[in-house]
Protein backbone atom coordinates (compact mmCIF):
# COMPACT_ATOMS: atom_id res chain seq x y z
CA UNK A 1 0.00 0.00 0.00
CA UNK A 2 0.88 3.54 -0.99
CA UNK A 3 0.44 5.94 1.59
CA UNK A 4 -0.83 9.54 -0.34
CA UNK A 5 -0.47 13.02 0.63
CA UNK A 6 3.35 13.06 1.81
CA UNK A 7 5.20 14.85 2.64
CA UNK A 8 3.38 17.53 5.15
CA UNK A 9 5.11 20.36 6.35
CA UNK A 10 3.18 21.66 10.02
CA UNK A 11 3.83 24.68 11.55
CA UNK A 12 3.88 24.06 15.39
CA UNK A 13 2.94 26.76 17.84
CA UNK A 14 5.99 29.36 18.31
CA UNK A 15 6.37 28.84 14.12
CA UNK A 16 8.67 25.45 14.31
CA UNK A 17 8.29 23.59 11.33
CA UNK A 18 8.79 20.45 10.86
CA UNK A 19 8.08 18.04 7.55
CA UNK A 20 5.64 14.59 8.50
CA UNK A 21 6.22 12.07 6.26
CA UNK A 22 6.21 7.58 6.18
CA UNK A 23 8.67 6.00 7.90
CA UNK A 24 10.74 3.70 5.74
CA UNK A 25 13.32 0.99 6.35
CA UNK A 26 16.13 3.40 5.66
CA UNK A 27 15.06 5.64 8.74
CA UNK A 28 15.92 2.69 11.33
CA UNK A 29 18.77 4.38 12.89
CA UNK A 30 17.68 7.83 12.93
CA UNK A 31 14.33 6.56 14.71
CA UNK A 32 16.38 4.02 17.15
CA UNK A 33 18.61 7.65 17.86
CA UNK A 34 15.18 9.30 18.69
CA UNK A 35 13.89 6.31 20.91
CA UNK A 36 17.20 6.54 22.66
CA UNK A 37 17.34 9.74 23.30
CA UNK A 38 13.86 9.94 24.84
CA UNK A 39 14.47 10.72 28.96
CA UNK A 40 13.85 7.97 30.48
CA UNK A 41 10.54 9.20 32.45
CA UNK A 42 9.30 9.51 28.61
CA UNK A 43 10.44 5.77 28.03
CA UNK A 44 8.72 4.07 30.55
CA UNK A 45 5.45 4.93 28.84
CA UNK A 46 6.42 3.01 25.44
CA UNK A 47 4.69 -0.47 25.10
CA UNK A 48 8.43 -2.13 24.12
CA UNK A 49 12.05 -1.98 25.16
CA UNK A 50 12.94 0.77 22.37
CA UNK A 51 16.90 1.12 23.41
CA UNK A 52 16.83 -2.59 22.18
CA UNK A 53 18.38 -3.46 18.99
CA UNK A 54 16.30 -6.85 18.50
CA UNK A 55 13.40 -4.15 19.24
CA UNK A 56 14.40 -2.39 16.28
CA UNK A 57 15.13 -4.84 13.86
CA UNK A 58 11.31 -6.69 14.32
CA UNK A 59 9.73 -2.98 14.14
CA UNK A 60 11.54 -2.05 11.03
CA UNK A 61 10.56 -5.57 8.95
CA UNK A 62 6.76 -5.15 10.20
CA UNK A 63 6.52 -2.39 8.24
CA UNK A 64 4.11 -2.75 5.83
CA UNK A 65 1.81 0.89 5.39
CA UNK A 66 -1.45 -2.29 5.44
CA UNK A 67 -1.41 -3.14 8.89
CA UNK A 68 1.70 -1.05 10.63
CA UNK A 69 2.17 2.25 10.07
CA UNK A 70 4.66 4.50 11.05
CA UNK A 71 5.25 7.84 10.28
CA UNK A 72 7.87 10.05 11.45
CA UNK A 73 8.17 13.85 12.08
CA UNK A 74 11.35 15.83 11.28
CA UNK A 75 12.70 18.44 12.13
CA UNK A 76 16.38 20.03 10.13
CA UNK A 77 16.76 16.59 9.12
CA UNK A 78 16.69 14.54 12.84
CA UNK A 79 13.65 12.69 13.64
CA UNK A 80 11.83 14.60 16.62
CA UNK A 81 8.45 12.52 16.81
CA UNK A 82 7.05 9.09 15.23
CA UNK A 83 3.59 7.64 15.26
CA UNK A 84 2.50 4.39 14.17
CA UNK A 85 -1.11 3.01 13.54
CA UNK A 86 -1.74 -0.97 14.17
CA UNK A 87 -4.22 -2.79 12.88
CA UNK A 88 -5.26 -6.60 11.80
CA UNK A 89 -6.97 -7.29 8.84
CA UNK A 90 -8.91 -10.32 10.10
CA UNK A 91 -10.48 -11.12 12.85
CA UNK A 92 -13.47 -9.57 15.46
CA UNK A 93 -11.34 -6.35 15.68
CA UNK A 94 -10.83 -5.61 12.11
CA UNK A 95 -12.97 -2.30 12.46
CA UNK A 96 -10.83 -1.07 14.86
CA UNK A 97 -6.63 0.44 14.90
CA UNK A 98 -4.51 1.13 18.06
CA UNK A 99 -2.05 4.40 17.75
CA UNK A 100 1.18 4.98 19.71
CA UNK A 101 2.61 8.41 19.57
CA UNK A 102 5.97 9.65 20.99
CA UNK A 103 7.44 13.17 20.69
CA UNK A 104 11.43 14.35 21.80
CA UNK A 105 10.87 16.25 24.59
CA UNK A 106 11.92 20.07 23.13
CA UNK A 107 8.94 19.57 20.72
CA UNK A 108 6.33 18.26 23.55
CA UNK A 109 3.21 20.79 24.16
CA UNK A 110 3.74 22.56 20.85
CA UNK A 111 1.36 20.42 19.33
CA UNK A 112 3.28 18.50 17.40
CA UNK A 113 1.91 14.66 19.23
CA UNK A 114 -1.79 16.77 17.87
CA UNK A 115 -0.42 17.06 14.43
CA UNK A 116 0.85 13.36 13.72
CA UNK A 117 -2.76 11.93 15.87
CA UNK A 118 -4.37 13.73 13.22
CA UNK A 119 -2.48 12.14 10.24
CA UNK A 120 -3.03 9.05 11.89
CA UNK A 121 -6.63 9.66 12.17
CA UNK A 122 -6.78 10.77 8.75
CA UNK A 123 -5.45 7.31 7.30
CA UNK A 124 -7.35 5.75 9.58
CA UNK A 125 -10.92 6.96 8.04
CA UNK A 126 -9.37 6.26 4.93
CA UNK A 127 -8.96 2.48 5.34
CA UNK A 128 -12.82 2.44 6.20
CA UNK A 129 -11.54 1.50 10.24
CA UNK A 130 -14.40 1.93 12.54
CA UNK A 131 -12.50 2.71 15.88
CA UNK A 132 -9.43 3.64 16.86
CA UNK A 133 -8.21 3.07 20.58
CA UNK A 134 -5.33 4.07 22.48
CA UNK A 135 -3.13 3.29 26.05
CA UNK A 136 -2.71 6.38 28.17
CA UNK A 137 -0.92 6.47 31.72
CA UNK A 138 -2.89 8.44 34.31
CA UNK A 139 -0.39 11.41 34.37
CA UNK A 140 0.40 12.00 30.93
CA UNK A 141 -1.58 14.85 30.81
CA UNK A 142 -0.57 16.25 27.96
CA UNK A 143 -0.85 13.61 26.12
CA UNK A 144 -4.46 12.67 27.04
CA UNK A 145 -5.17 16.74 26.24
CA UNK A 146 -3.92 16.29 22.60
CA UNK A 147 -6.20 13.10 22.15
CA UNK A 148 -9.22 15.07 23.23
CA UNK A 149 -8.82 17.42 20.92
CA UNK A 150 -9.22 14.63 18.34
CA UNK A 151 -12.27 14.02 20.18
CA UNK A 152 -11.09 11.14 21.89
CA UNK A 153 -12.79 9.94 25.27
CA UNK A 154 -11.75 7.77 28.50
CA UNK A 155 -13.48 3.95 27.42
CA UNK A 156 -12.03 2.37 30.36
CA UNK A 157 -9.56 2.35 33.07
CA UNK A 158 -7.27 -0.55 34.54
CA UNK A 159 -6.14 0.24 37.97
CA UNK A 160 -2.59 0.03 38.76
CA UNK A 161 -1.75 -1.71 35.35
CA UNK A 162 1.48 -0.25 34.87
CA UNK A 163 4.42 0.87 37.63
CA UNK A 164 6.67 3.97 36.66
CA UNK A 165 10.37 4.71 37.29
CA UNK A 166 9.81 4.96 40.61
CA UNK A 167 8.07 1.52 41.41
CA UNK A 168 4.92 3.71 41.90
CA UNK A 169 1.84 1.54 40.67
CA UNK A 170 -0.33 4.03 37.79
CA UNK A 171 -4.01 3.32 35.97
CA UNK A 172 -4.05 3.19 32.12
CA UNK A 173 -6.52 4.39 30.69
CA UNK A 174 -8.24 3.52 27.16
CA UNK A 175 -8.74 6.39 25.46
CA UNK A 176 -11.17 5.69 22.05
CA UNK A 177 -13.18 7.27 19.71
CA UNK A 178 -15.48 6.19 16.66
CA UNK A 179 -14.00 7.13 13.26
CA UNK A 180 -16.95 8.43 12.30
CA UNK A 181 -16.85 11.05 15.11
CA UNK A 182 -13.51 12.24 14.16
CA UNK A 183 -14.09 14.29 10.93
CA UNK A 184 -15.66 17.22 13.07
CA UNK A 185 -13.06 17.41 15.70
CA UNK A 186 -10.59 17.55 13.69
CA UNK A 187 -12.12 20.34 11.16
CA UNK A 188 -11.34 22.39 13.73
CA UNK A 189 -7.82 21.71 14.07
CA UNK A 190 -6.35 22.32 10.65
CA UNK A 191 -5.28 25.42 10.83
CA UNK A 192 -1.68 24.83 11.81
CA UNK A 193 -1.35 23.01 8.36
CA UNK A 194 0.38 24.05 5.39
CA UNK A 195 0.64 22.77 1.95
CA UNK A 196 2.20 19.60 1.39
CA UNK A 197 5.67 19.42 0.17
CA UNK A 198 6.85 18.30 -2.96
CA UNK A 199 3.11 17.66 -4.52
Amino acid sequence: MKLEGFPQLVSLQEGTRVVIRPMELEDGEAVFEFFGALPEEDRQYLRNDVTSRDWLERFVRSIDYDTVIPVVAEHEGTVVGNATLYRSRHGWTKHVAEIRIAVARPFQHKGLGTALGRVLVRHAIGLGLEKMIVHVVENQIAAKRALEKLGFRDEAVLKGHVKDIHGIKRNLLVMSNDVSHLWEAMAELVADYSPTIGG
